[in-house]
């Protein structure tokens, strides 16, 4: 089956994939998976540094397959973490495979979670660590994200990036001294950093959820479930529930920010153009090639081609 054909039949397979490993040579890394993607019809958005590789990628499941298999054959890439899901549309519209300093960027040196990451708890025994009121529970994602959903009675940092967690949770050391400490996060990369970093605190009991919020609401049912409301995740999808169904949300396609149900029903949303968080800050040219590009969208769709967002001329 082709990526084409998978599109067609509604089942495009994604993998959210990461792995904290050294990489001797980045830029040849890189390069590999650009050929190997693209020869295999893979999009999607993958991050390369000297600590590991991190993204989330989508297409056939013989082509990702593939790719796992590529990664995992790698000096230390075996223990992959891989999670997959499926979307009735592509979740991406072009392929980025990127280098950077860090695969989830932190901005403190010296992290290194293969040593000193907190103990992982399985998504079938998180509902009693977290329900134990002598349990701290963090969120560590950004407040763009969390606005969707959370865990009962997590902490919420209101972070604007991952940078801002270290400071915050510096400020707290005292308050989360000699307490149980239960983090969590999307898939699990950014509880690798944000628990080694708890630890080099002085915070000694720390835990984080294996597979992250993801895991959870494919493994946990709803009935027995303590998460409330929906997941945000990076791509077309933008937010996922319980099964790993796709959620109500949307972005703003003028400031990327996630909206719900009620912020999309009020005046300051119009589609393709502005939202609240971003109405009254874009210029009248800005509106009209938001205007223009959302034109081109809604005719791509009444044609049954590909949508153009986020693609090269």
């Amino acid at each position: 089956m082709t990526l084409e054909s998978a599109i067609r039949s509604g089942l495009v397979h994604v993998a959210a994939l990461y792995r904290f490993a050294p990489v001797a040579d980045p830029a040849a890394l890189r390069d590999a998976l650009v050929e190997r993607c693209r020869e295999r019809g893979i999009l999607g958005t993958l991050i390369v540094a000297g600590e590991g590789l991190n993204g989330t990628v989508a297409g056939t499941r013989g082509a990702l397959d593939d790719l796992v298999g590529f990664i995992r054959a790698l000096d230390g890439f075996g223990r992959l973490d891989v999670k997959w899901s499926t979307s009735a549309e592509p979740p991406f519209h072009r392929l980025k495979v990127r280098l950077k300093s860090e695969i989830v960027t932190m901005g403190v040196p010296g992290i290194d979670p293969n040593s000193t990451a907190g103990t992982y708890v399985a998504p079938r025994d998180w509902n009693a660590l977290i329900a134990d009121p002598e349990t701290v529970v963090i969120d560590t994602r950004n407040a763009y994200e969390t606005k969707l959903g959370s865990f009962e009675r997590a902490i919420d940092p209101r972070t604007g990036s991952f940078r801002d967690f270290p400071a915050w949770a510096a400020a707290r050391r005292d308050e989360f001294a000699g307490r149980r400490v239960a983090m969590f996060c999307t898939g699990g990369i950014r509880c690798e950093k944000a628990t080694a970093f708890m630890k080099r605190l002085g915070v000694e009991e720390v835990f984080h959820l294996e597979g992250g919020i993801l895991s959870y609401l494919e493994e946990v049912p709803a009935a027995e479930s303590l998460w409330r409301g929906e997941c945000f995740v990076f791509d077309e999808r933008v937010s996922v529930g319980h099964g790993l169904e796709g959620g109500e949300a949307e972005l703003c396609r003028a400031c990327r920010h996630p909206l719900t149900l009620a912020e999309r029903a009020g005046p300051a949303y119009v589609e393709g153009i502005s939202c609240p968080h971003c109405a009254g800050t874009r210029s009248e040219a800005d509106r009209a090639r938001y205007a223009e590009r959302h034109r081109q969208v809604r005719l791509a769709r009444a044609r049954g081609r590909p949508s153009p967002m986020g693609r090269r001329a």
